[in-house]
């Protein structure tokens, strides 16, 4: 199925705000996502690297500024 790759980027960085936690000066978010859009968003300066052992990501400022605007956009009253 052909879809829009930029628009499921955009739903899942917003999806990430609701598992963003602080871990001293870093906001992180629990990872749980396809890897392919993991690394999107790694390409496109949102998230640290998606690889490794960790259960979380580290949102970029503009990560963190982004996801929570996306988020308030979706799925605010």
């Amino acid at each position: 199925m052909e879809y829009d790759r930029d628009k499921v980027d955009d739903m899942m960085l917003a999806l990430l705000y609701l598992t963003t936690f602080q871990d001293g000066p870093i906001l992180r978010a629990w990872k749980g996502m396809d890897w392919e859009v993991s690394d999107r968003l790694h390409v496109k300066g949102y998230i640290g690297n998606p690889k490794g052992k960790t259960k979380s990501v580290v949102l970029t400022e503009e990560g963190a500024k982004r996801s929570e605007e996306l988020f308030e956009k979706y799925f605010g009253k």
